[in-house]
């Protein structure tokens, strides 16, 4: 078995983006926002080690990477159901691990989340308004066919909601992912 310097050398890519994700969750659990001075320079430096290493080749691969982390939170994204900042910490997960361990990153992100907002209705002091609303939402998103009218429904809403920063389930399921596949301590 390797030491742990080791391992954080030879994976330290996926340490780099395990460490932004834990600054990034703390940052959203305190403020309820991923900020941009984290979130860019992540997405951009992303590209540009991947451009060094690989080349054009490199480069495509990053850009491709950070249009899949991006989709896969953008729709929900535009319609106020998260915030920017959580597209552009999924989207740097994708500059610099690539678009495929980006995707099974959100699937454990997607999981941790579930559980964690199941969690927060349950303990609620009114866990039925919770569930009610979340059926009112899924109904507005089959009935209101234009993301800015559910963006506008979405932003009048948000103050009577618990809101779930959803940097905290990104980087637990993402790391927990990260784990589990051997990216942080090769056995």
């Amino acid at each position: 078995m390797e030491t742990l310097i080791e391992a954080i050398t030879e994976n330290w890519i996926v340490w780099f983006v395990t460490i932004v994700l834990i600054v990034a969750a703390v940052i959203d659990g305190a403020i309820l926002k991923v900020p941009n001075w984290l979130t860019f320079p992540f997405i951009m430096t992303g590209w540009v080690h991947w451009t060094m290493q690989e080349g054009i080749s490199g480069l495509g691969w990053s850009l491709w990477g950070t249009f899949v982390g991006m989709m896969l939170l953008l729709v929900l994204r535009n319609v106020g159901g998260m915030g920017a900042g959580d597209v552009k910490l999924l989207a740097g997960v994708g500059a610099w691990l690539g678009a495929v361990i980006t995707l099974w990153a959100f699937a454990a992100t997607a999981i941790v989340g579930g559980i964690m907002a199941a969690v927060m209705i349950w303990r609620s002091p009114n866990p039925s308004k919770h569930l009610q609303m979340g059926i009112k939402i899924l109904q507005e998103w089959k009935t209101v066919r234009k993301p800015s009218e559910l963006s506008k429904i979405a932003r009048e809403r948000k103050s009577s909601m618990y809101l779930l920063p959803y940097g905290i389930p990104m980087a637990i399921g993402s790391i927990a992912y990260f784990a589990y596949d051997g990216m942080l301590i090769a056995w």
